[in-house]
């Protein structure tokens, strides 16, 4: 990290390394890296940034009163929140709650893809209801992160002047055609997948449009909780992929109940000729969903804190498709500063080649290549990475300076490890 230029670096505390029964006796091994980790990064003048959830949580409390689904979930989280912020915040200053919160409990409760798994559908999921569960889920994360922003604000910010806020995942959604109709699905759509989160967070409520739709499946918020919640954020985490465009949905079958019958729209999405590992280069939607936030919610600061181009894991070093993605949305980050939105600072998804949640190891995202047939598990720079540490020290990067790169003793994965 230090070599490359990186000035920070962000990284997820695992609550079941820290905190194994979920709440308790803190490991003590598990206290030891995470401090041995941060100062390593401090001493190579690398700021960390810290995420508490990342679609994790200790498999105990699940099993005991069902996570996410229980409010009693709320004390268990302030309770490890506590802990970490009692034990790094003397060298953590930017703390994030949950990351992707949308994404999480609609992979998790409503498409059964992500932990836990549940779903209504019985050939994909064991247990679980798509009609209410993906709201109660983020109800009670909603109802967590506010309670830990409390319990920062009045315990720790006095001293550790830290700021905390949440991570969404931030989509661009665009219409399908310029129809009133595609116009009206594409608003809709952001109101459900942003405004499900954010509203809450900026004005104390879910939007009227959600509410209408879900009905009594949705919780509400009491006087108190729509008070504590409004407010509880110093900054907002956006993850940008890709953009996909929405149309007035076609289906007939309004018997299904779940997020998206609510919603109401067809998702379309289309890579355009990319190759289907990989992403399509989209930097004009990255645009969209900054300035949206920045027009709905009163322009607040964010960190792009994931934004990266999927690969094939990997038989090349020259992961060209990652430098022209990189180099493109970055130069999106560019404009929409420029133009007055409140970013304060962009990280790229990720270092190292890593487990994905959906794909495992079959596709890589990082600017470095891990060797897992090397019991040392020995990385080897990408182009990419070469690439980003040149940004990174405010050297060129036009276009050409892929070729350019190109020549700098590159070779191809196989060549490598064939030595």
């Amino acid at each position: 990290m230090a070599a490359m230029g990186l000035d920070a670096f962000r990284f997820s505390i695992s609550w079941s390394r820290l905190i194994p029964d979920g709440r308790g006796p803190v490991n003590t091994k598990g206290l030891e890296y995470y401090n041995n980790f941060i100062n390593e990064l401090i001493r190579n003048g690398i700021q960390p940034h810290v995420t508490l959830v990342h679609f994790d949580l200790p498999q105990v409390l699940h099993d005991e009163y069902g996570g996410w689904l229980s409010r009693n979930v709320v004390k268990d989280f302030v309770e490890f929140a506590d802990v970490c912020f009692r034990e790094f915040g003397d060298r953590v200053s930017y703390w994030t709650t949950f990351n992707e919160i949308n994404v999480h409990v609609l992979g998790g409760y409503d498409q059964g893809i992500n932990p836990p798994g549940r779903c209504s559908m019985r050939s994909i999921c064991p247990s679980g209801d798509s009609a209410r569960e993906p709201y109660v889920a983020l109800h009670n994360m909603l109802l967590s992160h506010s309670a830990v922003a409390k319990l920062y604000k009045e315990k720790y910010k006095a001293t550790q002047n830290g700021t905390l806020g949440i991570n969404i995942y931030g989509m661009a959604i665009e219409p399908y055609t310029n129809s009133t109709e595609d116009v009206i699905a594409a608003q809709r759509t952001l109101t459900f997948i942003i405004g499900w989160v954010l509203n809450p967070v900026f004005y104390g409520d879910y939007p009227d449009a959600m509410k209408e739709s879900a009905k009594t499946r949705m919780p509400n918020f009491t006087k108190y909780e729509s008070e504590q919640i409004k407010g509880s954020c110093d900054f907002i985490g956006v993850n940008y992929y890709f953009a996909i465009a929405t149309k007035k949905s076609s289906s007939t079958n309004m018997d299904i109940e779940d997020f998206f019958t609510d919603i109401g729209v067809d998702f379309i999405v289309s890579w355009g000729g990319v190759a289907a590992e990989q992403y399509p280069v989209n930097p004009e939607g990255l645009k969209t969903i900054l300035e949206y936030l920045k027009q709905a919610y009163g322009n607040p600061p964010i960190y792009i804190q994931e934004n990266g181009q999927k690969m094939r894991r990997n038989t090349t070093l020259y992961d060209t498709p990652r430098v022209e993605y990189l180099q493109a949305h970055i130069g999106s980050v560019l404009a929409e500063i420029r133009n007055g939105s409140n970013i304060m600072g962009y990280f790229e998804w990720t270092l190292l080649d890593c487990l994905e949640l959906m794909d495992g190891f079959q596709s890589s995202f990082g600017l470095y290549y891990v060797d897992l047939d090397d019991n040392e598990l020995t990385r080897y720079q990408k182009l990419s990475a070469h690439w980003y540490s040149n940004f990174l020290r405010g050297n060129s990067i036009k276009p050409n300076a892929i070729s350019e790169l190109r020549k700098n003793g590159y070779a191809s994965l196989r060549s490598i490890l064939s030595q």
